[in-house]
């Protein structure tokens, strides 16, 4: 029987064999950074809103608490988006009649309630609770970032199950005293990890990295 393939055959198979390893690392790498990329997360990209809300003016300029908005964020799974009557509060003496604010007039004339897009949007198959993570000691900056310096509000940290993961597996360097989980500018004492062991133990914080705790 005539040979169907040359000697150079077995050559040429064996390096395609060596060579598929590396491409197929080189594939997988490639796929894991598109899926982490802001491209896929969506970090970074300011969402458009129906009034150019500033958080940097409001929080990192008046100095606004974030519970005077978000009132349900202490309480509740959800942080709460105010009602148009929280911004009138301010807004029926200040800048009553500036045009960028006719949307919040006519809503609280109306009472049809703005249509804010939400930013950070989570997958439905993931759950968060916005009151344990405060209530263990998590700052809003560790998930939200600088959001007293942000003119238009951004997703400032990708929100993937690995970045989740991180934490759960590591919480101590996310932990703050509850007094300071929603001051922006909170610096760690030279203490830190003292402070934080402490806190690990009287909040009672558990490493949960079992696939119930977020799907449920």
């Amino acid at each position: 029987m005539p040979q169907i393939f040359s000697p150079r055959a077995n050559v040429i198979a064996k390096a395609g064999l060596v060579s598929l390893v590396p491409a197929i690392a080189v594939v997988g790498a490639a796929g894991w950074t598109f899926y982490n990329s802001p491209y896929v997360t969506d970090q970074y990209v300011v969402v458009v809103q129906p009034i150019p809300f500033s958080h940097e003016h409001h929080v990192g300029r008046l100095g606004f608490d974030c519970r005077y908005c978000h009132t349900a964020v202490e309480k509740s799974p959800f942080a709460g988006i105010p009602p148009t009557e929280t911004c009138m509060n301010c807004h029926s003496q200040i800048w009553a009649e500036q045009p960028m604010l006719a949307p919040v007039r006519e809503s609280f004339k109306t009472g049809q309630p703005l249509v804010w897009h939400r930013v950070h949007n989570l997958p439905d198959f993931a759950y968060f609770d916005h009151h344990v993570h405060l209530a263990k000691g998590i700052g809003c900056v560790s998930c939200h970032g600088r959001i007293d310096q942000m003119p238009l509000v951004y997703q400032a940290a990708p929100l993937t199950m690995s970045w989740c993961l991180d934490c759960h597996r590591n919480p101590e360097p996310h932990l703050r005293p509850r007094e300071e989980v929603f001051n922006m500018d909170w610096t760690p004492p030279p203490n830190a990890d003292e402070l934080r062991a402490r806190l690990m133990e009287e909040y009672g914080v558990e490493r949960l990295t079992s696939c119930s705790t977020c799907h449920r």
